[in-house]
Parts: structure tokens; sequence; C-alpha cells
């Protein structure tokens, strides 16, 4: 196994859009899927969802991570964890970011899986029939990878 380079962690943030977040609640850790976009220009990644148990729990504890992986068997694969800070977003740049996201995602599946998708409930959870999804960032902090290949 061997450590990747900042910029090979980066390009495997950048060349995917699932992950596991984790956060934590009550002194408990949570890890669930998320789609992401990772962002370039903020070194962050962004997201969204229906307010709930995750949205809540990081309001009160905005120390989370994403882990990212592609796995093509047991002795071949890569991972990286980025470890940041959650960031609520508001207003216009809730709107410009989830654009951002929703392009940014539909590019991805264009090019990793040949197809393409028009609206952004293709790739993620419907969430308007429960109320304005919450767009937010994870400004990343730390970052580190993984890489085993026999």
């Amino acid at each position: 196994m061997t450590n990747l380079t900042t910029s090979e962690s980066i390009r495997l943030l950048k060349d995917n859009y699932t992950g596991h977040l984790g956060y934590i609640c009550q002194n408990q850790p949570y890890v669930l899927p998320i789609t992401y976009y990772y962002d370039k220009e903020n070194h962050s990644l962004i997201s969204y969802s229906a307010d709930g148990h995750k949205i809540e729990s990081m309001r009160k504890n905005n120390a989370v991570s994403l882990l990212v992986e592609e796995i093509k068997s047991t002795n071949n694969w890569q991972s990286v964890m980025a470890h940041g800070t959650y960031e609520e977003l508001k207003g216009i740049d809730a709107k410009f970011k989830l654009h951002q996201f929703t392009e940014g995602v539909k590019s991805l599946i264009l090019a990793k899986e040949h197809r393409e998708t028009e609206f952004i409930s293709e790739f993620s959870s419907k969430l308007y029939s429960r109320g304005i999804p919450t767009v937010y960032r994870i400004k990343i902090l730390d970052i580190t990878g993984k890489r085993k290949e026999t």
C-alpha cells in the first residue's frame, strides 16, 4: 500500500461524485453516502440535503470528513479522506453553488458513465418535496489518500 500525493488525492475527489460523509451527533459517529462536487476554485466540496438529522448535527458540530474510493478489486483500489468544516450557504451563493454542483455532476456522469442526465433528481435524492434544500460546502482542511495495486 502506498500514500497518494496531495494532487493524486485531489484528482480522486475531482473525478468522482459520490462518497461517504462522516459527522458527529451526540458523541456518536455517523457515516452515510452523499453526492458531492469538488469545487477546485475554493478547494471545497459542495452538496445539499433536506433539513434533518445530518444537517442539524453538522450545524451543532461542523467537523466532518468525506471518504471517496475507487475499488476495482481487493488488490487494486484507491481512496481519499478529506477532513474539513461544514458551512451552510445562503441566498445567491447557495443558488450558484447548487448550479455548479448540478452541472459538475452531470458532466462527470457523462464522462464516466456515458449517459446524459437532464435533472438533478436523476443522480441525487428528490428533496424538493420536503422543502427548500440546504446547500452546503465542506471546506477541506486536510486530505490524505492511499492506493493498493498488486
